[in-house]
């Protein structure tokens, strides 16, 4: 009788292990057994937005998640998260990180894990061509309506010109995409918004917009986690570094881009 409740409780135990401690392939460091379940808010391309089919997920975040998942042997599952609940999510479990432009600063260092550098991005200006907009930077926007997604960098980066004294309109939006769509229709004046995403709309020959101004001061992608998730962030930094060693980064910056966005930031290492 002992032996069989022995028997039962360790079993148990096991099970209990393997089920705490997450994913058995990657040394139980995911949510899920076998799977990285990736956090985005997919409208923001070339970073992460849906293909034609309007359900599956495209762009250089996704490219990318696949890439380190399988370094990881894991399998890759995107979770469609809002913006504005993001950093939340991963806090309270429904997802392993967030893969989805997120800039690395030090308020953020402080309430969460980061991997390295993965991508390297400036902010950008946007207008419409032909616009009657006569401003050249964001600085020079008094009186204007500006379009950002809110609470992103481009929010705080014109919070901080407001706060010094810069009169404009903010018009914030849940996706970066309903900025470019009301600038189209002439309903804001211009946009500010991250160097990759600005290259994406300008790009084809017949793009209506022009960009005019990209700031001095690069900033870095990076993969956020729950804060003391020091495990899971060694290894998402091995399976990038293994990236970029076997030229999968350059490949991928290459293919979405059209040049390299990788090298910069790796040397951010």
């Amino acid at each position: 009788m002992k032996k069989a409740i022995l028997a039962v409780c360790v079993i148990l135990l096991t099970n209990g292990v393997l089920f705490a401690g997450g994913s058995k392939d990657s040394g139980g460091l995911t949510i899920k057994q076998g799977v990285l379940m990736i956090g985005m808010e997919v409208g923001y391309p070339p970073m992460e937005y849906f293909d034609d089919d309007g359900k599956t997920p495209i762009g250089f975040d996704v490219e990318m998640g696949k890439a380190i998942a399988e370094k990881m042997g894991l399998k890759p599952q995107f979770v469609d998260t809002a913006w504005d609940g993001i950093f939340a999510g991963v806090n309270t479990g429904k997802y392993d990180c967030i893969m989805s432009s997120v800039t690395i600063n030090p308020v953020r260092l402080q309430a969460h894990n980061f991997s390295k550098p993965y991508v390297s991005n400036t902010l950008a200006m946007v207008v419409l061509k032909g616009s009657s907009v006569s401003a050249r930077t964001p600085m020079e926007t008094t009186g204007l309506d500006v379009a950002f997604q809110s609470e992103t960098t481009s929010d705080f980066y014109m919070e901080e010109l407001a706060a010094g004294g810069l009169r404009y309109t903010p018009r914030r939006y849940e996706k970066v995409m309903y900025c470019f769509d009301e600038l189209k229709l002439g309903r804001v004046d211009v946009i500010v918004t991250d160097l990759l995403v600005a290259y994406d709309y300008i790009a084809p020959a017949d793009s209506p917009f022009q960009m005019v101004w990209t700031s001095d001061d690069p900033e870095q992608f990076g993969i956020c986690m729950k804060k003391g998730n020091d495990a899971l962030t060694d290894g998402i930094n091995r399976a990038l570094e293994e990236l970029f060693n076997d030229g999968t980064m350059l490949k991928i910056s290459n293919k979405i881009f059209g040049m390299d966005l990788v090298t910069s930031a790796r040397q951010a290492w």
